[in-house]
């Protein structure tokens, strides 16, 4: 089992975390980012993440593991084979969340939420209450990092390999500003 320390090593290296001036996709300011999506450019890296994440997970009866797109394609991927079971994802049409390509939830099938970062976990929630409309069970909720700090609450367990608090800035009060330091925009989304 890898350390606090020995993953924040890893996403250093592997520039996961980065550490900066950022805008982010809330439209807020920071001065760390977690770009979750460079982990999984690394399989032998990712495999012992996923891993560890899906050991807090093996007591749970999973049927079926799903993520949103994009973040969670390719975790929902690991996390299914590291339990065992099919994965699916699910994409946005028309604003929403939706499984498409032939995916399906059977009727009362136990299901694992998986996405690569949550920090309010919209995408979550909203795959959360499609899988539920569908006739699914949410067992669990799982991330590599909780950007929330545990703040975020799913009405079913959630836990993640790495949790702390990304501090954010409004871009009026944001320090960075003030000493003149430019922000980037590194995310996948337009922010608001």
């Amino acid at each position: 089992m890898l350390s606090r320390e020995e993953i924040i090593t890893i996403f250093k290296d592997k520039e996961v975390m980065l550490e900066g001036h950022f805008l982010l996709t809330s439209g807020k300011h920071s001065d760390k980012y977690m770009q979750c999506a460079k982990l999984f450019q690394y399989a032998d890296v990712s495999e012992r993440i996923c891993k560890q994440l899906a050991d807090q997970f093996r007591e749970e009866e999973i049927d079926l593991v799903a993520g949103p797109a994009i973040g969670g394609i390719i975790m929902a991927y690991e996390m299914g084979r590291q339990l065992g079971v099919k994965n699916v994802f699910a994409e946005r049409e028309n604003g929403k969340m939706t499984f498409r390509r032939g995916f399906d939830i059977p009727e009362g099938a136990n299901v694992l939420v998986t996405e690569d970062v949550v920090t309010t976990g919209g995408s979550v929630k909203e795959v959360v209450e499609l899988i539920q409309k569908l006739g699914g069970k949410v067992v669990g909720v799982g991330s590599v990092v909780d950007r929330s700090n545990g703040k975020v609450n799913f009405g079913v367990p959630f836990r993640s390999v790495l949790s702390m608090e990304v501090v954010s800035f409004e871009p009026d009060e944001c320090p960075l500003c003030k000493e003149g330091i430019p922000a980037i925009k590194p995310g996948s989304r337009n922010t608001k």
